[in-house]
């Protein structure tokens, strides 16, 4: 067993336990959850489940059984394509079924994997399992990702995503047509009350901002250019489905599956398009673009036939 002691910060004075402990001793957030379940997390004296809340300056006591830490193992990812290089940084335009970093129980390739198989060396600090991550895209989502290769970018990353500094543009099929046929969704985001694996429009979830437009309306469906305003994890699955237009493809969020055996769909419609961020190594400012891919063209070609 591995334990540590340790006061609760203020700064997280009526943070979920899960939550904090992931931020005080970078568990994810899933492991946290296993060490509360299992009577490992005590606030001066008393047993605290994962929903339990800190206190400031209490003392805490969290004692779990370590698991082996999931490694950065080179493969090969020949779909795995590089828009950018230089000594700060790697743009990478990444194909789906491909996680951004290693993690327990993922047991596919990883973009950190591809990068070390293609030869990259990536030296920042944090976890090694994920060194340069200073965002992520969900293994299910194609598109555009920068890895820090150095620590001033790693740093200069990090800051400039936490300061919403970093313009990320996507674009989604949705079912149906939103109306307004533009907006913006403003609604907090977080755990799924009843499916720990989902995240769900809740009253004490973390500030989220969603601006969409339509570019392309077509029978029963809609394609989307999307502005994120914040990064929440599944953010524009999570908004979209709470608007009723879940993105085509989805059905972990309500898509219709017969919608998407029609377009040959295996995965959400949904592509991280265009990057823009003041570059680490220059200051100036960059935009980067990605193509679909050809699952997702093929589906916007049967779209535009019927």
């Amino acid at each position: 067993m591995e334990s540590r002691s340790l006061p609760v910060p203020d700064g997280l004075d009526g943070a979920r336990v899960d939550a904090a402990l992931a931020k005080m001793l970078g568990f994810s957030r899933t492991f946290a959850a296993d060490v509360a379940d299992a009577g490992g997390v005590v606030m001066d004296g008393r047993t605290l489940g994962k929903s339990d809340k800190l206190r400031g300056g209490s003392w805490l006591d969290v004692q779990w059984a370590p698991k082996e830490d999931p490694r950065v193992i080179p493969v090969v990812v020949p779909e795995l394509g590089v828009v950018h290089d230089d000594e700060d940084i790697v743009v990478v335009d990444k194909p789906f079924g491909v996680a951004a970093h290693p993690s327990l129980g993922w047991e596919g390739p990883t973009v950190l994997g591809a990068l070390a198989g293609a030869g990259y060396r990536i030296a920042t600090t944090g976890a090694a399992e994920r060194q340069g991550i200073v965002h992520r895209l969900d293994v299910g989502t194609s598109g555009l990702m920068v890895v820090a290769k150095s620590e001033r970018a790693y740093t200069a990353l990090k800051h400039a995503f936490k300061q919403r500094e970093v313009d990320k543009i996507y674009h989604a099929v949705v079912q149906g047509h939103p109306d307004p046929l533009a907006g913006t969704i403003d609604a907090p985001i977080g755990r799924h009350p009843n499916h720990s694996w989902k995240f769900a429009v809740t009253p004490d979830g973390k500030d989220s901002v969603t601006h969409y437009e339509t570019i392309e309306a077509f029978r029963g469906a809609s394609l989307l250019e999307i502005h994120l305003e914040t990064g929440r994890t599944h953010q524009i699955r999570v908004h979209m489905a709470a608007h009723r237009h879940p993105c085509v493809g989805d059905p972990l969020y309500g898509a219709d599956p017969t919608i998407s055996a029609r377009l040959g769909l295996t995965r959400q419609w949904l592509h991280a398009h265009e990057l823009s961020f003041s570059d680490p190594g220059t200051g100036e400012w960059v935009t980067f673009e990605s193509t679909y891919p050809a699952d997702l063209a093929h589906a916007l070609e049967v779209l535009r036939g019927e």
